[in-house]
């Protein structure tokens, strides 16, 4: 097999930065605690935001708050890693390419 022609080259890398656009805008929820932590992220893993049932809060309680919104922060960044390899998968046919990962 040949060396990939620069045009090909070319269009990878913009279908790369293409991926990436739509990864930045895009947003996945983890929760927690059955839906009283749900953490939000974006596809490339940048923290947007939390939400706390107030009922959720209890001052004698809080070591299992902490433990909740870690908890909720870490499926929501596992669902944007999920998310990402699918996307980056459609680009790859499925191989996996290092430095490509998110």
């Amino acid at each position: 097999m040949g060396q990939p022609n620069m045009r090909a080259i070319q269009q990878m890398q913009n279908r790369l930065a293409k991926i990436q656009e739509e990864l930045a805008e895009l947003e996945v929820q983890g929760t927690a605690g059955g839906g009283a932590v749900v953490a939000t992220v974006s596809g490339s893993k940048e923290f947007r935001g939390i939400k706390i049932d107030p009922a959720a809060v209890d001052p004698e309680e809080v070591e299992l708050l902490e433990e909740m919104i870690a908890a909720a922060i870490n499926s929501a960044m596992d669902e944007a890693s999920r998310v990402a390899e699918q996307k980056m998968s459609v680009l790859t046919g499925g191989l996996n390419i290092p430095g490509l990962s998110f």
